[in-house]
């Protein structure tokens, strides 16, 4: 694709905006790729000024803390993709963003080194219990004794979702010796030695330390609760980097209090402030061995530069090329460039009889098509048109008067 070709979005009017300080890397990336339109914030915004804000927007960067709502999509005018900078998407409203033909994308693999090593690192601290050690020494209180203090080696890991994360936290657990156990509803091939069980109350029974890795939906909320925590042998390490949603805090304090949970980490909770420096409080301050951190499992250096490059790649692939891999909405293609045409991309709702007329309004104008791709999914169709360059303005034109059209554009 040659740079003096015109496309229905020049760079100089494509707008960006980026919430919640995300990673300088991305906007380095964009500015290299010839956007200067973009407004960085800071911190999250509220729904009502989010819906101020993306009026005129074609992408819209945010990380976890941003929720877009259907009020906010319906105020999105231009908006073309979302990128989530994070490994989330439930900040969303996906069925929405969908209806309205809105890319979304995210970045799955690029912080589960950093949430690995918290896993392991947590649990080395809590298995010591250098959190009580350590507050003593602040206080001015010596407490050397090795009571209750315990290496890593020979103790077992209780993975539940074994997916990125949770594999490799496997790799790592068993280069430290320890015996690895795994829960997952899908079978899934496992790393090293480690073992699949058959049910979560076997490896809630089996384990000494148990790590949550699942997402937030209805089979996984309050999974950890009374009746589940009843399952741990006495002594049992529970760490929850996953989503705040999938563990009864109130029935957790319970457990550490009657010593049956002597130790625990939590980054996730069910309620977090918007911005730093805000009150927060949960159930679990101020209990022994607990170490409390806000959201930061995945927040390292590496990790948000990775995050930057992943997520910008695949908006501005999307937004160049059509490509639209990793999409939670679009369905996804990703397509070879054609020389002598012009490409157009047409999204629809997915309803019998919309290629047809396409093909048709195109052929009764002699509109010849050098390439078609169509891919669907529930609620919409994708179509990739590459088209004789002499007569894609017309061909657009015909397009953008299909039924059910949600958007069309004249990519290059």
């Amino acid at each position: 694709m040659t740079k003096n070709k015109t496309t229905s979005y020049p760079k100089d009017k494509i707008r960006i905006l980026l919430l919640e300080n995300i990673s300088d890397a991305a906007v380095e990336e964009m500015k290299d790729a010839g956007y200067a339109t973009i407004k960085k914030l800071s911190g999250a915004i509220s729904e009502k000024e989010l819906m101020a804000e993306i009026k005129g927007v074609h992408l819209l960067g945010i990380r976890s803390k941003t929720q877009v709502t259907e009020k906010v999509l319906s105020k999105a005018d231009k908006l073309l993709a979302i990128g989530c900078y994070c490994i989330g998407i439930n900040q969303v409203d996906l069925l929405a963003a969908t209806r309205k033909g809105v890319a979304v994308f995210n970045a799955p693999f690029s912080n589960t080194r950093s949430v690995a090593e918290l896993v392991i690192g947590s649990s080395i601290m809590l298995i010591r219990r250098i959190p009580d050690k350590n507050k003593a020494a602040h206080e001015g209180t010596w407490q050397k004794d090795a009571k209750g203090s315990y290496e890593m080696r020979g103790k077992t890991m209780g993975i539940v979702g074994y997916g990125n994360i949770g594999s490799q936290v496997s790799v790592l657990a068993e280069a430290l010796g320890m015996d690895v156990l795994y829960y997952d509803l899908e079978p899934k091939l496992p790393h090293g030695n480690a073992k699949q069980v058959r049910s979560l109350r076997e490896l809630l029974k089996k384990a000494d330390i148990v790590t949550l890795h699942v997402p937030s939906d209805a089979g996984t909320r309050n999974m950890i609760n009374e009746q589940t925590l009843s399952y741990l042998k006495k002594g049992t390490i529970l760490i929850n980097y996953s989503r705040g949603d999938v563990v009864d805090l109130d029935a957790l304090r319970a457990f550490i209090k009657n010593g049956t949970v002597t130790g625990a980490a939590v980054d996730v909770f069910p309620e977090e402030p918007e911005k730093n420096g805000e009150k927060f409080h949960t159930v679990l301050q101020g209990l022994p061995n607990v170490i409390l951190t806000p959201h930061v499992g995945g927040s390292t250096e590496e990790a948000q530069l990775n995050i930057g490059l992943d997520v910008t790649s695949k908006l501005l692939n999307y937004l160049e090329r059509g490509a639209s891999n990793g999409s939670h909405t679009v369905p996804q293609l990703n397509l070879p460039l054609q020389a002598r045409t012009h490409r157009i991309l047409h999204i629809h709702s997915n309803v019998p009889g919309v290629l047809g007329e396409i093909n048709s309004k195109l052929f009764s104008h002699g509109i010849n098509i050098l390439g078609q791709y169509l891919k669907t999914n529930d609620s919409i169709g994708y179509v990739v048109l590459d088209i004789d360059t002499r007569l894609s303005d017309e061909a657009f034109a015909l397009l953008k008067g299909v039924k059910n059209t949600i958007k069309a554009r004249i990519l290059y």
